[in-house]
C-alpha cells in the first residue's frame, strides 16, 4: 500500500489554513507525509514565523521556486516540483488555494499522480484575476476536490466537474481560529498590553488594520491610490501591514502615504490576530482575512470588485469598496457602513471547526483503499449561479 502523501504549499495563508490538517496527517501512522514548500513566500516574516507560531513542522523539501513574475514562478514551480514528485511517487499530490503554487498540479498530472485540491470550486467570475484562472485549471485537473460549501460544489458541477469528485467539508479557517485563538484567548489578552499598542504608535480600539496585496490593486496606480485615499479619510489611524510588493509599488508609482497611515512590514500570525481583535475594523483585499474577521466578530471592508467569498456579505460582516470604481464608494459612506457593524452580532456559516478532521479522515481512507481515481461521469443539471459582484452591507 502506498502511504506517501505529498502536500505542496507556498504562501503564508496556505500555512495558516493547512496547519491543523498538517498536524493530523503528521501524527497518523497511516500516512507518510511529505511536506513540500515551493518558496513562493521565502522571508522569515512571510514563512518561518508562521511555521513556529502555528506549530507546523518544517518542510521536507524546499524548492526555492521564486521569480520576478507570475510566469517565472509558475514555470519554476512546475519545473522543480516535477522531478521531486517523479522520484517520490506519492499516492496523491495535495494542493490548497489559488496561487502560483497550485499550478504545480500540472507537474503531478504529467506523471499521472492523482491531484487533490483543497478550497476547490471557489469562483469570483472575474477573469481578470490570475487566481480565478489558477483555481479553474486546478479544479479541472483534480481527481479529488474538497469544497467548503454546497454552493461551491454546485459551481463546479455547472462547469462540468463530476459531482462524485467533490467533497463538501466546510471552511478550514474556523478550525484554525478555534485552536489557535479561541482556545488560547488568555494568551492574546495578555499579549495586547498597553506596551504592545504604545510601541506601535496606536491605541487599543482606536485604529484600523489594513492589508493590500492583490495584483489588480497594487499593480494599478489608480486602484492603489484609491486605497490610500480611503485609508487617508479614516477617522482613526490605519495600521498598514504592507507586503514588500505593495511597498515597492507605492515607491515606484510615487503614491504618498497619508499621515494617519502607519506603514509596517508583514508580521507573524499571533501579532496579526492581536491587532485585528483590538481594532475598530479591517480594510483588506485578502480572502483569508475577511473570513477571519467574520469569525472573530470584527467588521471589515473588502477592497475588491468581485469575491469568491460572498458568505461574508451574507453574514453582513463586510462592506464592499471597489478601488477600480472608487467614485461610486464615497470614503465617508464606507466608514459609516463599517462603523454601523461595530458592536453588532452576526452569525457566520463558514464551518463548525471540524473541516480539517473531515479532510484528514477522507484522505486516510483513500490511502487505505487506494481510492484517488476519478469517478465515472454522472448526469446532472443545476440552475445558474448567483452574482458575486454584490455591494456588501448597505
Amino acid at each position: 500500500m502506498n502511504r506517501r502523501l505529498a502536500v505542496i504549499l507556498g504562501i503564508r495563508p496556505d500555512v495558516i489554513r493547512a496547519s491543523v490538517l498538517l498536524q493530523m496527517l503528521h501524527e497518523s501512522p497511516e500516512c507518510e507525509l511529505h511536506f513540500i514548500w515551493t518558496g513562493q513566500h521565502y522571508s522569515d516574516n512571510l514563512k518561518d514565523v508562521f511555521f513556529r507560531e502555528l506549530q507546523v513542522r518544517r518542510p521536507d523539501v524546499e524548492l526555492d521556486a521564486g521569480g520576478d513574475s507570475d510566469a517565472a514562478v509558475v514555470s519554476n514551480v512546475i519545473g522543480k516540483l516535477g522531478p521531486v514528485l517523479q522520484k517520490l511517487e506519492p499516492a496523491a499530490a495535495v494542493f490548497l488555494g489559488d496561487t502560483n503554487t497550485v499550478m504545480g498540479c500540472v507537474a503531478a498530472a504529467q506523471f499521472n499522480i492523482p491531484v487533490v485540491h483543497i478550497e476547490g470550486c471557489m469562483r469570483s467570475y472575474d477573469w481578470r484575476m490570475p487566481e480565478e484562472k489558477y483555481r479553474t485549471v486546478t479544479d479541472h485537473l483534480s481527481d479529488v476536490i474538497y469544497a467548503y460549501f454546497d454552493e461551491y460544489r454546485e459551481q463546479g458541477i455547472r462547469e462540468g466537474i463530476n459531482p462524485g469528485n467533490i467533497v463538501v467539508v466546510g471552511n478550514l479557517i474556523v478550525d484554525v481560529l478555534e485552536r489557535y485563538y479561541f482556545a488560547r484567548k488568555s494568551y492574546y489578552d495578555a499579549m495586547a498590553s498597553d506596551t504592545f499598542f504604545k510601541s506601535r504608535g496606536i491605541e487599543r480600539g482606536k485604529y484600523y488594520v489594513m492589508t493590500a496585496h492583490r495584483r489588480e490593486n497594487v499593480q494599478s496606480r489608480d486602484s492603489l491610490a484609491a486605497i490610500m485615499d480611503l485609508a487617508g479619510t479614516a477617522p482613526d489611524p490605519v495600521y498598514f501591514l504592507a507586503g514588500y510588493r505593495t511597498q515597492r509599488s507605492l515607491r515606484e508609482m510615487a503614491i504618498a502615504v497619508p499621515k494617519n497611515v502607519i506603514l509596517v512590514d508583514p508580521v507573524g500570525y499571533d501579532e496579526i490576530l492581536a491587532l485585528i481583535v483590538n481594532s475598530r475594523g479591517v480594510l483588506t483585499d485578502s480572502g483569508t482575512i475577511v473570513e477571519e474577521t467574520c469569525v472573530l466578530g470584527v467588521p471589515s471592508v473588502q477592497m475588491r470588485k468581485s469575491t469568491e467569498r460572498p458568505q461574508v456579505y451574507d453574514a453582513r460582516s463586510s462592506v464592499k469598496f471597489d478601488p477600480a470604481a472608487a467614485s461610486e464608494y464615497p470614503p465617508q459612506e464606507v466608514f459609516r457602513k463599517l462603523e454601523s457593524l461595530r458592536g453588532g452580532e452576526w452569525r457566520h456559516a463558514l464551518g463548525d471547526g471540524k473541516s480539517s478532521e473531515r479532510i484528514a479522515q477522507d484522505l486516510l481512507r483513500r490511502l487505505r483503499e487506494n481510492d484517488f481515481s476519478r469517478h465515472q461521469p454522472e448526469q446532472y443539471h443545476l440552475p445558474v449561479s448567483r452574482s458575486y459582484q454584490g455591494d456588501g452591507v448597505k
